[in-house]
């Protein structure tokens, strides 16, 4: 087979979370050894679609006509798009009635998690089989490092004996960066570092405050290189990620590949895979945060960064990626029939 992996506006998304899940698919696919384009002019068996845009959906509708296979990777929900930039809560459901019209021409839909498919079927206009699959990561590349972590201190100026706190994600609302921020202002004794840009032009007043207010022991780092991300997780001493809406949630599972303590918010998407008190902390409000994130920092709470390991060990490219193939193939055989 021959696969053609489509993803319009590459160079827009390529610093976000959807651009590091195409770049482990053409992993994927040149560690299986299966022949593959990103040219849409070449020809192909199979095309996997990873965005929405009107040149997506054009192209799916070609390839249908053309008698090849799609398969539509649902990246997004009308729920992570709310409080992501202004306008969007007003402007989710024509989002979610235009995802749904791409996600249609899909043979089949694959979707990060459980709670992604779920949300996905509940929309009752998907009429497409949706099958869940992690987006994967590289554990070998996040693989704790003290020298790294030592990189990572030294280029920002934290020292030894200071507890450093990091944050990942875009400027939006739904990453929790307000609770980031006011985290930072009750707990002054602790340093923490924020990773992650997008264009404050769009996003809300609220949150412009937030990332431009001054506080001696918070910086926002902007857009840096995945080795600087994977430097911090190894050097800094606790990961925070108080997203309230994910599909899946990269970060964590980078974390956990890192064995660095984690604490997440206690939110649909993390159930069963994600346990309290057994591979991450969890807490569902500002109080629980601040309680935990001392728990960790002080020795208070034992470490459960072995646990959180076997987390990301179950998601590591090879393992995804050959799962990936297998969706093909069960694909293509469909055709066959």
């Amino acid at each position: 087979m021959k696969v053609l992996l489509y993803t319009e506006g590459l160079k827009q998304i390529e610093k976000s979370g959807l651009g590091k899940a195409i770049k482990h698919q053409l992993k994927a696919l040149e560690e299986n050894n299966i022949d593959h384009t990103t040219d849409p002019n070449d020809d192909y068996d199979l095309v996997h679609i990873n965005f929405y845009g009107p040149n997506s959906y054009v192209l799916a509708k070609k390839a249908k006509e053309a008698g090849k296979k799609v398969i539509y990777h649902a990246h997004s929900t009308e729920e992570d798009f709310k409080n992501s930039f202004i306008f969007s809560n007003q402007m989710a459901p024509i989002f979610k009635w235009w995802i749904t019209k791409c996600y249609n021409l899909g043979d089949k839909i694959i979707t990060p998690t459980p709670y992604s498919k779920r949300l996905l079927e509940s929309y009752g206009t998907i009429d497409s089989p949706i099958v869940a699959l992690s987006n994967g990561i590289d554990t070998s590349f996040f693989e704790k490092n003290i020298e790294n972590g030592k990189k990572f201190r030294e280029f920002y100026g934290y020292q030894d004996h200071e507890k450093v706190i990091v944050g990942i994600g875009l400027y939006i609302e739904r990453k929790g960066i307000l609770d980031f921020v006011e985290l930072a202002k009750k707990l002054p004794q602790y340093k923490f570092i924020w990773f992650g840009y997008s264009p404050l032009s769009a996003s809300p007043i609220k949150i412009r405050e937030a990332v431009n207010i001054e506080l001696p022991n918070l910086h926002f780092a902007g857009y840096v290189e995945p080795t600087m991300i994977r430097d911090a997780l190894s050097g800094a001493d606790l990961y925070l990620f108080p997203t309230l809406e994910e599909t899946e949630g990269i970060p964590i599972i980078e974390a956990c590949a890192s064995k660095i303590p984690a604490i997440i918010r206690d939110i649909p998407v993390f159930e069963k895979w994600l346990e309290d008190g057994k591979n991450v902390y969890k807490a569902k409000d500002i109080e629980e945060f601040e309680e935990k994130i001392k728990g960790i920092l002080e020795g208070k709470l034992p470490s459960l960064v072995e646990e959180g390991y076997k987390v990301a060990q179950e998601r590591d490219l090879k393992i995804i990626g050959k799962k990936l193939i297998d969706i093909y193939k069960s694909v293509l055989e469909e055709t066959d029939k």
